[in-house]
């Protein structure tokens, strides 16, 4: 029978302690640890100090079966992170000649001159196994202490995912008779965690001891969690599937969508069904509504394009607003608003839009236009909807929360048609 599997991951480098580079590494390797059965425990970010290694790699070994480390394995003076496995392992530092080969071939291929710190990536403790990087020049390297399992990986997003694809991850799989941990996720938007907890409280308190129910809000969202931790997948499925069904009957009044996907997403695969296309207008948004929309592949199927029209001589140029409705009423307006997304509609051949227009801050606000005040419209070229919102958050905050409101707003109208 397989038994609960525990991870640490341990990220390294200052960057990351003073928030000069974002840890996206510990949470996509969580990510992927939990698709195969293995439950991250803890993750830790130390700075480039041999102490606090030294101690991070102690406290984990306490807690888990596998460590997996990222970062200081450049070639720089400040990337500790191999010598100081190769003492906390008692090794010795040796060349390995396959990682040697490999590095030569990637600067004979990018035609760049080969220095000796360059060459000293090939370098690996004697007690360790490499686990080849094809991606860059810093090997991964496998460590075992008794039934511990330590993976050292480099920084770079790039490189540690596909190490982890490749190697660490089929590895785990062979090393460890691993549990299936299974969610069924499902988004709501328009009511808040508390009056979906109420709704569904008697029905959450019956819920098997084995699946937990988790809520996960996020302005104007919430997202509904099932998961469990089985041996015995086909039943553990069929059991999951028949509450998700229940619980989807409960909340149906506000479901978005019944699958663990952004809201991005699930527009494109609802204009995807309906074969119908998009586009954007956006002032305070700067085109990050584009940004989210192009992120998701095969989105060229459906978004046409955007107009980022920051300037009132842009909004008039481009997208036809009568600069007396600018002068009068301003840029964030019901008028502007409705305008812009008029204009959108005549300068594009998308079958829907997104128009929005606002103050994101620090400065700017008046009285009667705050810090925060935002016109989004969307619609489809026989009908509009605008709407005021207000935000009380930084800017790069209100941002991000005008283009999940505007990408919300035209799920609902679109799925309302």
């Amino acid at each position: 029978m397989s038994q609960k599997i525990a991870a640490s991951v341990i990220t390294i480098g200052d960057e990351l302690l003073i928030g000069q580079t974002i840890d996206t590494n510990s949470a996509w390797m969580a990510q992927e640890l939990n698709k195969i059965g293995v439950w991250v425990k803890r993750r830790v970010a130390v700075g480039d100090n041999r102490e606090d290694i030294w101690q991070a790699l102690d406290n984990e070994t306490l807690e888990s079966e596998i460590i997996l480390i990222t970062g200081g394995l450049g070639p720089t003076a400040d990337d500790i992170t191999k010598p100081l496995l190769c003492d906390y392992f008692g090794g010795k530092m040796i060349v390995n000649e396959q990682v040697l080969e490999h590095v030569k071939n990637i600067f004979i291929r990018l035609k760049r001159p080969l220095l000796e710190r360059n060459l000293k990536q090939a370098e690996v403790p004697d007690v360790c196994e490499v686990l080849m990087n094809e991606r860059g020049t810093a090997p991964g390297m496998l460590f075992r202490k008794g039934k511990k399992i330590f993976i050292s990986m480099p920084g770079v997003p790039h490189e540690m995912k596909g190490l982890m694809s490749n190697k660490v991850l089929p590895l785990l799989q062979q090393e460890f008779q691993l549990p299936f941990i299974l969610h069924r996720t499902l988004l709501t938007a328009g009511v808040g965690e508390s009056f979906i907890a109420e709704k569904i409280q008697s029905w959450e308190e019956a819920l098997p001891a084995a699946i937990k129910l988790a809520y996960l809000p996020n302005y104007g969202m919430v997202r509904l969690r099932l998961t469990t931790q089985t041996n015995e997948k086909e039943n553990a499925e069929q059991e999951l599937d028949r509450l998700f069904a229940q619980l989807q009957e409960l909340v149906k009044e506000w479901l978005i969508v019944n699958e663990d996907i952004p809201l991005e997403k699930a527009l494109g695969d609802l204009l995807i069904s309906k074969n119908k296309s998009l586009a954007t207008a956006e002032s305070c948004s700067g085109g990050y509504i584009a940004h989210l929309l192009t992120s998701v592949p095969g989105s060229s199927l459906y978004f046409k394009g955007t107009v980022v029209a920051y300037s009132y001589d842009a909004k008039e140029t481009i997208l036809g607003v009568n600069p007396e409705t600018l002068a009068t009423k301003g840029a964030v307006s019901e008028e502007t608003i409705t305008e812009m997304f008029k204009g959108l509609m005549k300068v594009t051949t998308a079958d829907y839009g997104i128009a929005t227009s606002g103050i994101m801050g620090p400065g700017g606000g008046t009285d009667d236009k705050p810090v925060g005040t935002v016109w989004v419209a969307v619609g489809s070229r026989e009908k509009m909807v605008a709407k005021r919102l207000h935000f009380r958050f930084d800017r790069a905050k209100n941002i991000e929360l005008t283009a999940t409101n505007a990408l919300l707003m035209l799920y609902q109208f679109v799925k309302g048609e």
